[in-house]
């Protein structure tokens, strides 16, 4: 596949992570980053100052340019639905962070938009494409553990208190450890074993009152008002059982971020909030674990800055303009949020929820 030109590329948003994904686009030939606007005018200016970017004074003046093909959208999640819908109806394809909405009702209106207007809408995580999930992703569909059983996922504390300024959106609705980190790992169980057939779950609210102690912090303490832990059981189309730990209340465990266990043996992966890292592999007869070799070439070393560079799923989104697979597509985003949001469903009604969307596993990625 040949792209016929870079795309122009815009950013709407330009808070704590939007330097990451400007410094991670800039690997991408086939991204151009272009401009920038914020709902707050000097967020933008200082950003575009310091990239060497345009700088609009509204997220409409911005939308107005017809030089743009692509806006990412890494605003706060309660407006990613109003913000994603305007630059889809401005004629713009759209990526938009995790999650998707914080509605099922608006991310299916974000489709109906990008249908109706002909533009292609995708969403983070885009992690899931890295060496690691793409290497454990072999090795499932090479039959290493055999027929895929179960899977564990635990997510711990991001620690959001310590190091960003104002982390008062990660715990509130559209936030939690659910909605904030739960999508890289979901997104990362459902490359691996299909989609999700239902859910139970409980969930709760820990400590309400948070003390804030970055360096740089705007406030001092922070109220939760969402679910800040979770416990849940996915049950996959595939037959697959999984159970999944989101919580913003463990600070410290010694337990693996994601297993799978199959009928032959099992396989250990490392954080999904990262690209890259060891995936190992152990086989019912072997007598130690073993490091299975990346199947694509690692970005860097675990938890290095190289990990927390985005840009790769915004690069997938323009290659399938021009007919690739879009792997980041709009109803895997959807199929996770409505498996999160079914989790809650289930805690609230103390009942499982069946999960209706039916989305394909993304095409596998290879060197």
């Amino acid at each position: 596949m040949s792209l016929d030109r870079a795309a122009n590329v815009a950013l709407i948003g330009c808070g704590n992570i939007s330097r990451r994904y400007a410094e991670g686009i800039a690997r991408f030939p086939e991204l151009q980053l272009r401009a920038c606007a914020d709902a707050v005018p000097a967020a933008a200016s200082r950003l575009a100052e310091e990239l060497g970017i345009t700088a609009h004074g509204t997220i409409a003046e911005l939308l107005a340019d017809g030089d743009i093909d692509m806006v990412v959208n890494i605003t706060p999640p309660l407006v990613h639905a109003e913000v994603t819908i305007a630059a889809l109806e401005a004629g713009k394809h759209v990526y938009v962070e995790k999650p998707i909405a914080v509605s099922l009702d608006d991310a299916l209106r974000m489709e109906q938009v990008a249908a109706r207007e002909g533009r292609l809408l995708g969403s983070a995580p885009d992690t899931f494409l890295g060496s690691a999930g793409q290497t454990a992703r072999a090795a499932i569909d090479d039959g290493k553990i055999g027929e895929p059983l179960a899977a564990l996922a635990f997510i711990t504390h991001s620690r959001a208190e310590r190091w960003h300024p104002d982390p008062t959106f990660l715990f509130q609705p559209g936030g939690g450890p659910l909605l904030d980190l739960g999508p890289y790992y979901v997104t990362t169980l459902v490359n691996l074993l299909g989609p999700i057939a239902s859910v139970s779950g409980t969930t709760r609210i820990g400590a309400r009152t948070r003390r804030v102690t970055a360096a740089e912090r705007t406030v001092d303490t922070i109220e939760a008002t969402t679910t800040t832990h979770a416990s849940a059981t996915l049950d996959f189309m595939s037959g697959a059982v999984g159970t999944l730990v989101a919580s913003f209340d463990i600070w410290e465990s010694h337990l693996p971020k994601i297993e799978l266990f199959g009928t032959e043996g099992a396989l250990t992966l490392p954080d999904p909030n990262q690209f890259d890292g060891p995936v190992t592999v152990r086989r019912i007869d072997d007598t130690e674990w073993r490091e299975l070799a990346p199947v694509l070439p690692v970005d860097g070393e675990p938890d290095t800055p190289s990990q927390f560079l985005r840009g790769l799923g915004v690069a997938d989104l323009w290659r399938a303009s021009f007919g690739a697979p879009l792997r980041v597509g709009s109803s895997l985003a959807r199929h996770v949020l409505e498996v999160l949001d079914g989790i809650e469903r289930s805690s609230a009604s103390g009942e499982r929820i069946e999960i209706t969307s039916r989305p394909d596993r993304p095409a596998p990625r290879r060197a």
